[in-house]
């Protein structure tokens, strides 16, 4: 059922690979709530995923980008506008990658090279993205920014490594560039904390499917769905939540304040 909630609304998309990905259900929420979107992605990315046939479903294009480029940010803010025919008044950030991940290097023995690449494309990047926004006054009045995180910011969770670092730093961007924008232009910024999710990137952390299952059994609602985050993301979009701003919204079931559930403590009783 839709509502017609992002009816006459523009916005980018960032981050669509497959049909696993929360980037491209929320595109498919987004449309079918009556807004024009663009697709974007980095031309790598691009290559590896399927963001064409998204782009057909969602009757719009898709302008390559990588999200650390200035210059490609600038053009695809600039670009968007004017296929769209105006400004911008949603965004998301859905955006994360950690070469020492991918490549298995322990916390306690990173590569510093990678780690710097991967605070620059799942943190920096959004900045970048704000940046170029602000600069080219691309957001509409009371537009909205959502980028997706996870609690191990917040709460250690070995096998995410230094992408817990960089998550930490994406919350603070939020903060820090959610007071300037809001302050300049009425533009919100949060960021939604999601349950482990059966992404393809999800699938690429270490003891990912043990934690998907724990969090689930811990949860009271259980975990949140692909498709329940992408209407999350809708509802921060709409018009319905102009007041909220700079906050780490957690959606998960109600995992990240719950500290055990009598389904993981039986499996302890002796």
């Amino acid at each position: 059922m839709t509502h017609d909630l992002l009816k006459g609304k523009n916005g980018i998309i960032f981050g669509a690979l497959d049909e696993k990905s929360l980037a491209w259900k929320t595109a498919e929420k987004a449309h079918a709530e009556g807004a024009k979107i663009i697709l974007t992605n980095a031309p790598v990315a691009l290559r590896m995923g399927k963001i064409e046939e998204l782009a057909e479903k969602c009757e719009t294009e898709v302008i390559p980008a990588d999200a650390t480029d200035m210059d490609d940010l600038e053009n695809l803010f600039s670009k968007s506008t004017e296929i769209l025919g105006g400004k911008i008044d949603f965004v998301l950030h859905s955006v994360g990658m950690s070469p020492n991940v991918r490549k298995n290097f322990p916390y306690t023995d990173l590569s510093y090279p990678n780690f710097m690449k991967t605070l620059d494309i799942s943190a920096l990047s959004l900045h970048k993205l704000l940046q170029a926004a602000f600069k080219l006054d691309a957001i509409s009045e009371w537009g909205s920014v959502v980028a997706l995180t996870y609690i191990a910011a917040q709460r250690t969770m070995p096998g995410y490594r230094d992408m817990a670092d960089a998550k930490a730093v994406l919350e603070s961007i939020v903060r820090s560039f959610g007071y300037y924008y809001g302050r300049e232009k009425n533009v919100r910024i949060n960021t939604i904390s999601q349950s482990p999710t059966l992404t393809t990137a999800g699938s690429g952390i270490k003891g990912f499917n043990s934690f998907y299952h724990y969090s689930k059994a811990v949860a009271p609602l259980g975990n949140a769905s692909g498709d329940s985050c992408a209407d999350y993301c809708i509802s921060l979009f709409s018009d319905y939540t102009r007041m909220v701003t700079m906050q780490n919204l957690f959606h998960d079931g109600g995992f990240s304040f719950t500290l055990s559930s009598d389904e993981v403590l039986a499996k302890f009783d002796s």
